[in-house]
């Protein structure tokens, strides 16, 4: 993640690499969980609302990146007024100290030499003209969060911290009950038949069951893994890289075995629609298609930024046709599907060798990715609780600093994860609401407000050359009516479970 206010002007990488990290980003964990989403709501209904909220996010995805032009323009605007002030304050000084020997049409040189170039004034015509044809360029990498303090009030810095901190809460708790679960799932007997395993069967020798177990490791996963949050870690190239390859070596498996497994029997009847799983899979579409708090980082470094809506236009339609690729051979494939699609492919011992280990790897995926991301989605959580609770500029002890925070980013996912494990409910939960403010409600404000402060700011005569195709306020409206639909929507399906159960 970027630090905002660093300059990455000419220190970026090309359209092709920024596009792929956005890519890498979107298919994620979310995608996991999809297969079982479809299946829940019924392939007819789920292809329709996939590309309904694909289109959605790919709306709003374009006013993040015009507030992130806005952003820039109104922060270099501010400096240059500032710098005109100061010039303004240089020459009155000049004016009242001038001796009665130089005549009143001479001009005012700046500093202590008598270089021509002096004679020039701190801020000239020109270079104000220019830097407003320049406003709107994507420099300065400015995160959500600053955004949020430039754009919004008080009251909407802390909605947007809050929407921010439980969606991290929520991430975090998926992270612990993926990875305890994939652990679990090897380490446990395959011997009995999947229809047959409940939290309930034995796991280990001693009476431990499946569920005991999966809380064991998920505190093991924890008191391990998550003492790196104390630490100031921060993820390395070579990691990244290590990451990519092995999810798309994951997600390229799992569509093969599954097109193997369609290939050599009979395709399963999944049901074409069910509305009772519909609140479910809108929040695992909405968690699938999060990129929008990374964006500002990823978008920035971009060497060339022209047609940037476009290309991120394809993103989003390859990342459409995986997603179907996924779901549809999973739920034609398998009659039961896990909600962590990767548990569908546990190795056995009658299989080969290249079965076995392409089994094994896929069971121990999340392990190896997720536990990477843990430690550095918990010490952002630490670092935006800091920043919604900590004053800035006075002291604190070195434990509430230190130890504090991190504590209160680990206790709380941790706790959701231990009463349920339930993948499909996590995501959805996230997704729906925290997700939603932030894919949904956060961009549109945004937008909104910078249209409204950089307009009175800097006027109308300057074009923001990364405006959203959406440009109509009535499209700002609309978003907000959908995710409010949505959210309303999603409340009374759970509602009416909860009492229906």
């Amino acid at each position: 993640m970027g630090v905002g206010g660093e300059e990455v002007e000419g220190t970026g990488y090309s359209r092709l690499t920024g596009l792929i990290y956005i890519f890498n980003l979107i298919v994620g964990t979310g995608a996991l969980t999809l297969p079982a989403a479809f299946r829940d709501a019924g392939y007819v209904l789920a292809t329709i609302l996939l590309v309904l909220l694909a289109f959605m996010s790919y709306l709003t995805a374009t006013f993040v990146i015009e507030s992130m032009a806005a952003a820039n323009a109104l922060l270099r605007w501010r400096r240059v007024q500032r710098q005109k002030r100061g010039g303004d304050e240089v020459l009155r000084r000049a004016l009242t100290s001038r001796p009665l020997a130089t005549p009143l049409g001479s001009p005012v040189r700046r500093g202590g030499g008598g270089g021509e170039g002096e004679r020039e004034p701190l801020v000239s015509g020109e270079e104000e003209e220019r830097s407003g044809r320049r406003g709107y360029e994507i420099t300065e990498i400015t995160e959500m969060g600053r955004m949020a303090s430039l754009f919004f009030n008080r009251w909407g810095r802390n909605l947007f911290y809050v929407c921010l901190v439980i969606y991290l809460y929520g991430d975090l708790a998926i992270y612990g009950a993926a990875v305890a679960k994939s652990v679990r799932d090897v380490s446990c007997s395959h011997s009995s038949n999947s229809t047959n395993v409940t939290d309930a069967s034995p796991c280990w020798s001693g009476g431990t069951t499946r569920l005991q177990a999966y809380r064991i490791i998920l505190a093991i996963f924890t008191l391990t893994i998550g003492q790196f949050v104390f630490c100031n870690v921060t993820k390395t190239k070579y990691l990244q890289v290590m990451t990519t390859v092995m999810r798309w070596k994951a997600f390229l498996v799992m569509v093969v075995l599954a097109g193997i497994t369609l290939s050599g029997g009979s395709p399963a009847s999944p049901p074409p629609t069910r509305v009772a799983g519909l609140p479910n899979l809108f929040g695992v579409c909405v968690y699938s298609f999060m990129c929008h708090h990374s964006l500002p980082s990823l978008v920035t470094p971009i060497s060339t930024k022209r047609r940037l809506h476009p290309l991120i236009l394809a993103d989003y339609l390859l990342i459409l046709c995986f997603y179907f690729l996924l779901a549809f051979t999973g739920i034609f494939a398998f009659t039961d599907i896990n909600d962590l699609y990767t548990l569908n492919f546990p190795p056995s011992s009658s299989d080969s060798w290249l079965l076995y280990y392409l089994h094994m790897f896929l069971s121990l995926f999340p392990v190896f990715t997720l536990s990477t991301n843990f430690p550095i989605i918990a010490i952002t959580l630490s670092n935006n609780l800091k920043a919604m609770f900590l004053t800035e500029g006075r002291r604190y002890s070195y434990f509430t600093r230190t130890f504090l925070f991190p504590l209160l980013a680990l206790a709380p996912p941790t706790a959701v994860a231990m009463a349920t494990h339930s993948l499909e409910f996590l995501v959805g939960i996230t997704g729906s609401y925290a997700g939603a403010g932030i894919q949904y409600v956060v961009p549109a404000a945004l937008v909104y407000q910078a249209r409204r402060q950089t307009r009175a700011a800097i006027g109308v005569g300057v074009t923001n050359q990364h405006r959203s195709p959406f440009s109509s306020d009535w499209w700002v409206w609309f978003v907000q009516v959908w995710a409010a639909t949505c959210i309303v929507f999603v409340t009374w399906n759970h509602c009416s479970a909860a009492l229906g159960g």
